[in-house]
């Protein structure tokens, strides 16, 4: 019995890595898109972005996207690394393929279009194309039973990690594209990227809803406490205790939940 259980276990383990590859993923969307095109059995390490699926959670994990050492990720024997271009560093690359593993990095455009086309490309990239139809079908499904209609309110984003640390976007940030596509406008025009949060932009930008990441809004004591930063109790926001946050994954991530994440954000802001 015991050589029996021994004989199907290798010939499970075979069955997986002869010809299949050993897949690395250095970004929440990318997992989530292998995941869907049903190759999750083939990632042997994740960065920590990865959460969604929750079944992720489970697998081994390389760190931050933003800071990786090449050791970590080959000592998982991967034969492939997948990431998004702008958050890998050149010397990463290199150094994964001196050492003989394949990398393959993308480029994102940030709207549903570009949802669609990283998924082909990813696809394209691990050998699953016969499976891309079907979930375009269904994210296509999803964006379309969407009802997003202007509403007339402004949303400010405080990037937070406890009260020193606090940045908000400007323009040209994922933020502010997913808090137009829920209908909503960016509170703040004057800057782009993310500049440090003053009492004085606060006042001047005068937001209807306050947005943070849920991990964000609790390093700040909740609500409560994000009450008693200078400035925020003086906006409309604070006034009326309009505080909101979401899954930073699921809000900034633009991946195939991008339908899940502008329904949401919309349905807190209202």
């Amino acid at each position: 019995m015991r050589k029996t259980f021994i004989l199907f276990m290798f010939l499970l383990y075979a069955g997986l890595t002869n010809g299949a590859e050993r897949i690395v993923s250095l970004s929440g969307t990318l997992s989530e898109m292998l995941c869907a095109l049903g190759l999750e059995r083939q990632i042997v390490g994740v960065d920590v972005t990865s959460t969604y699926p929750a079944s992720l959670k489970q697998k081994p994990k390389v760190g931050h996207n933003r800071n990786l050492s090449a050791e970590g990720i080959i000592a998982l024997q991967p034969s492939l690394v997948i990431g998004m271009k702008d958050q890998v560093s050149t010397q990463l690359s290199q150094q994964l393929k001196s050492a003989g593993v394949k990398v393959a990095l993308f480029t994102q455009d940030l709207s549903p279009a570009g949802v669609k086309q990283l998924l082909n490309q990813v696809a394209a990239a691990v050998g699953a194309t016969a499976k891309v139809k079907a979930v375009e079908r269904q994210f296509d499904a999803k964006m379309k039973s969407l009802q997003v209609t202007p509403v007339n309110k402004k949303v400010l984003f405080i990037y937070a990690r406890g009260t020193g640390t606090m940045m908000v976007s400007g323009t040209g940030t994922p933020i502010e594209k997913i808090i137009r596509m829920a209908g909503a406008r960016n509170a703040v025009t004057e800057f782009s990227d993310f500049k440090p949060l003053t009492a004085e932009s606060l006042v001047a930008a005068n937001p209807d809803a306050i947005l943070l990441f849920d991990s964000g809004l609790k390093s700040v004591e909740g609500a409560e406490g994000l009450l008693k930063v200078p400035g925020i109790a003086q906006t409309n926001a604070g006034k009326n205790k309009k505080i909101v946050s979401m899954d930073g994954e699921l809000l900034s991530g633009f991946s195939l939940r991008l339908p899940d994440a502008i329904r949401d954000l919309r349905n807190k802001i209202l």
